[in-house]
């Protein structure tokens, strides 16, 4: 698909030729995509890409230089409160009031939404069980621990029953066990009809999404589910490369990658192997071999694999403008 089409239709979210401009800085720079209804959206870049820039112009929290964002047909720079009270926003940093106790932010950001004292009764209860904060609703939020703190912040978010949710790093500095489960609730809103667009670092949580949008210096590179980003984003092929001094080895083939020595597109360190992608996985098997042994780094094993999400990400961002 053209990433620079005009996007039509009746999509809860819809970006159209989006720019951003500080000045002389390009912070999103004509980017268009849109989310489906109960669609599970990632949107991914590195740090300063313009992922919250987005977010905050979807929100009628920025202006755009040029373009629109709508949502749910909404016109987000002309609509902003129509749109506020139909979406819920969970930001990076939580925003829970800690000398309150669960219950209590519940309450508080029920009224904020305008909830009768019925409705916010009932969403008080429903939120606590889906928070697995029965027995602790009375507890400050201070005192709660980080998995719990970030399901409530989410409860609280869509205390209003809200169509759109617009998450940003919810799970950042979260345990993975608390991921996970933080994972079923935005499952479960998904299968409720609720759409739901997220921005993570974590590739594991990329993966769980329908689909996912890289975004690079402010322009949006590609935009598919993870599978099919795999199988028409990745620049040549990944070798994984076991050995015991991985950092070792990383330095001697940075070092031939600067210097054009080897051919290599992108080298990375995960975990205690190396991902080297090169354009030739069974042809660079021995070069990199070689290469390192002649250096006294031993290497125990290289394999050609098929890739991850990660390389995917790392490819796309890097690839020539």
């Amino acid at each position: 698909m053209s990433l620079n089409t005009s996007i039509a239709g009746a999509a809860p979210i819809v970006v159209e030729d989006l720019t951003k401009s500080f000045g002389s800085f390009v912070a999103v720079d004509h980017v268009s995509f849109s989310v489906n209804a109960g669609e599970i959206f990632g949107w991914l870049g590195p740090n300063g890409a313009g992922k919250t820039t987005t977010i905050r112009i979807l929100l009628g929290l920025l202006r755009p230089t040029a373009g629109a964002t709508y949502v749910l047909g909404f016109n987000s720079a002309t609509q902003t409160k129509a749109i506020h009270a139909r979406v819920g926003y969970m930001s990076q940093a939580f925003t829970l009031y800690n000398d309150l106790t669960a219950r209590e932010n519940i309450r508080f950001y029920g009224m904020v939404y305008g909830l009768s004292s019925k409705d916010l009764g009932q969403r008080q209860t429903e939120i606590i069980r889906m928070a697995g904060l029965s027995g602790r609703e009375n507890v400050l939020t201070g005192t709660l621990s980080g998995g719990w703190k970030q399901r409530l912040a989410l409860g609280c978010a869509i205390v209003h029953r809200p169509k759109v949710v617009f998450l940003d790093e919810p799970t950042a500095g979260v345990d993975p066990i608390s991921r996970r489960e933080f994972w079923e609730l935005i499952y479960a809103m998904a299968k409720d009809g609720i759409t739901v667009l997220v921005t993570t670092h974590y590739m594991d949580e990329a993966e769980l999404c329908k689909r996912v949008g890289f975004i690079s210096q402010g322009r949006l590179v590609a935009v598919d589910s993870p599978r099919q980003l795999k199988q028409t984003q990745m620049r040549g092929q990944v070798l994984e490369i076991s050995l015991p001094r991985p950092d070792q080895a990383m330095r001697r083939l940075k070092a031939a990658q600067q210097s054009g020595e080897v051919a290599l597109d992108e080298v990375a360190l995960y975990g205690a192997q190396i991902h080297a992608v090169v354009p030739d996985a069974e042809r660079y098997k021995n070069v990199i071999r070689s290469l390192l042994e002649a250096e006294k780094i031993p290497v125990t094993g290289i394999e050609w694999i098929a890739p991850t999400l990660e390389d995917v990400f790392i490819s796309a961002v890097n690839a020539p403008k």
